[in-house]
């Protein structure tokens, strides 16, 4: 089934459609909203137009994007650090640049690839071919806990427990300065940023709940913090939005940080060392935990020397 989307530019908004489009909705690449024009799939007041037209104020620019083919999401022998696996469950401990899912023009090299080669059939269904036994994600840069569903009454189960924020999640993570305070709670609801489609921000209005508890575990010899945090809700880049908001963004995160990181990372310095739950058959809690990479201990010792 095509899905529609439709803009009116505002008074403030100039420059390239095929650029202004890209901004506005972060799930179109540049290049396939270029497509789409050259398509004719996107009217401006009714007409197509180039990729080169520059938008006016009050423009209506309709977006009509076809229905995805998908393509087959094939199992890849990719190794798997396994934590725990039983029948309804398994704990992944992820490493760095792996991504959880497919997404368009991504087919290949995710997780779940990986656990398609290693459980074959059994992961739950409900969240479609792209997604399943997904029942939660943690970003491509971050490493740790992550617990995949094999059926539907375990993905239905562990949903529930993340609803009602039951389930244990901590993180640990290197942050920019030093911490006067042991302990905080960051409260702020998390959007879409108002002007950068692509970041999520503090948005007191159209954002959804979201807090974080965190606790210093050492302030480090250079003008760095090891903390942990522990969410009570789950918001996309939570820990990265909250802890850049109070002034101590983590190391390594070219988005919600400085730009240029003066040590050789790729992404963030965040693991999600814990992840504590009810077991959807047995009803007995449970808790797993994932050693830190050898890159994350290596830098908070060069950092503490």
């Amino acid at each position: 089934m095509n899905q529609t989307y439709r803009i009116q530019v505002k008074e403030d908004q100039s420059g390239r459609i095929d650029k202004f489009l890209s901004d506005e909705y972060p799930d179109f690449s540049r290049a396939r909203i270029q497509k789409l024009l050259k398509d004719g799939k996107i009217l401006v007041n009714g007409k197509s137009v180039k990729a080169s037209y520059l938008i006016e104020y009050k423009d209506l620019i309709e977006i009509n994007e076809p229905e995805p083919i998908i393509p087959d999401i094939l199992p890849e022998n990719i190794p798997l650090d396994i934590i725990y696996e039983d029948e309804d469950v398994i704990l992944i401990n992820k490493g760095k640049n792996m991504v959880v899912h497919p997404a368009p023009g991504h087919y290949e090299h995710t997780l779940v690839n990986a656990l398609m080669y290693h459980c074959g059939k059994e992961l739950s269904g409900i969240n479609g071919v792209l997604r399943p036994g997904i029942v939660h994600r943690i970003d491509r840069d971050t490493t740790g806990v992550l617990i995949v569903c094999k059926n539907d009454k375990a993905h239905l189960s562990l949903a529930e427990q993340l609803k009602a924020h039951s389930i244990t999640r901590k993180y640990v993570a290197i942050v920019h300065h030093h911490i006067s305070s042991c302990d905080g709670t960051v409260e702020g609801a998390i959007g879409r940023h108002p002007t950068d489609r692509k970041k999520m921000a503090i948005e007191p209005v159209h954002g959804k709940p979201a807090v974080t508890h965190y606790h210093v575990l050492s302030n480090l010899k250079k003008p760095y913090a090891y903390i942990e945090c522990q969410l009570e809700t789950g918001r996309t880049h939570q820990i990265r939005v909250h802890m850049s908001s109070i002034g101590h963004p983590i190391l390594g995160d070219p988005v919600y940080g400085p730009a240029k990181c003066p040590f050789h990372l790729e992404g963030q310095t965040l693991h999600a060392k814990v992840f504590g739950f009810v077991h959807p058959s047995t009803g007995q809690y449970m808790e797993f935990s994932a050693p830190l990479p050898d890159y994350f201990k290596k830098l908070l010792n060069d950092l503490d020397s």
